[in-house]
Parts: C-alpha cells; sequence; structure tokens
C-alpha cells in the first residue's frame, strides 16, 4: 500500500491563514460590529489597540466577580424584606468594598496579559516571517544541495561561506 504523504506546513499554514482571514470578515461584516466602529468610541479603540485588548481581558475577568456581587446584593436584599436591614448594609458595604479591591487587581492582571499577548504575538509573528524570508531567500538563490557540504565542492567555495554566514 502506498503512504499519504502528510500535508507540508505551509499548505497547513495557508489553510489557517484563509480559515481566519474568512472569520475575520465575517464579524467585520456584522452589523452591530460596523454600527460600533463607526462610534466615537470604536474610532477611539481602533486607534489604541492595547487599551482595546486590555478593556477586553478587564470586561472578561471580571465577569464572575461582578456576577456574584449581583448574587449576594439580590440575596442580601431579599433579606432586609425579611427584616435584617442592618445585615444588608454591613453586607452591601463589605462586598463593594471587596469588589473594588478584586477590579483593582484585575485591572494590573489584565494589563499584564494584554502585554504579554501583545509581545508575544510581536515575537511570533516576526519569527515567521523571518522564517519565510529565509526560506524565500533560499529558494531565490538557488542554493547547492542539501546533501553536498560547501567544502566537497571546488567551485563557489565563496558563495556556500556567504551562504553559510546568513
Amino acid at each position: 500500500m502506498a503512504k499519504e504523504e502528510p500535508p507540508s506546513v505551509s499548505e497547513d499554514l495557508q489553510n489557517l491563514r484563509r480559515k481566519m482571514s474568512l472569520l475575520i470578515k465575517s464579524f467585520q461584516n456584522n452589523s452591530k460590529v460596523v454600527a460600533f466602529t463607526k462610534s466615537p468610541v470604536g474610532q477611539y479603540l481602533d486607534r489604541h489597540p492595547f487599551l482595546a485588548l486590555s478593556m477586553l481581558v478587564f470586561m472578561a475577568l471580571s465577569a464572575v466577580p461582578v456576577g456574584l456581587f449581583g448574587l449576594v446584593v439580590v440575596l442580601s436584599s431579599l433579606a432586609a424584606l425579611v427584616g435584617v436591614l442592618l445585615l444588608e448594609g454591613l453586607v452591601i458595604s463589605v462586598g463593594g468594598i471587596t469588589l473594588l479591591c478584586v477590579l483593582c487587581g484585575l485591572v494590573f492582571i489584565s494589563l499584564a496579559l494584554s502585554g504579554a499577548v501583545i509581545v508575544s504575538y510581536v515575537v511570533v509573528s516576526s519569527l515567521i516571517n523571518y522564517w519565510f524570508s529565509s526560506r524565500v531567500l533560499c529558494v531565490s538563490q538557488n542554493p547547492p544541495p542539501a546533501c553536498e557540504p560547501c567544502s566537497d565542492r571546488e567551485s563557489n567555495t565563496e558563495e556556500c561561506k556567504t551562504l553559510a554566514t546568513h
């Protein structure tokens, strides 16, 4: 039986790029997204991508604490209907202070996560660009075969040394 060769890495990357491009276009063509990007807030966030990413990470991280605080407020309000007014005020004020502390901590965490995402994006995109540019450079310069070392070739030894230094 003949074995099927797995697709090359560049074909996989091209397929992934094509799928991501279609996904991004579907988001960009959504009417709600278009309306938001035309608003002043959307235009400001478009000019400041780090701030937009930080806000997105902050909102995602703060959803659970805000939901829990809302649950505590609702439950304590129900307890107030029963007659525990002092307990409600105490729980809401302590919960509010706790929520404030948690959200302040989440601000720093979201900034750190956004910074890490930006740095990793820059590093990965630089490495991918360097890898593809070096492959294009090798193909365009018609390098010697891989099984033939430069030291065994009598001609073009200067070309081998030049290619080895790059």
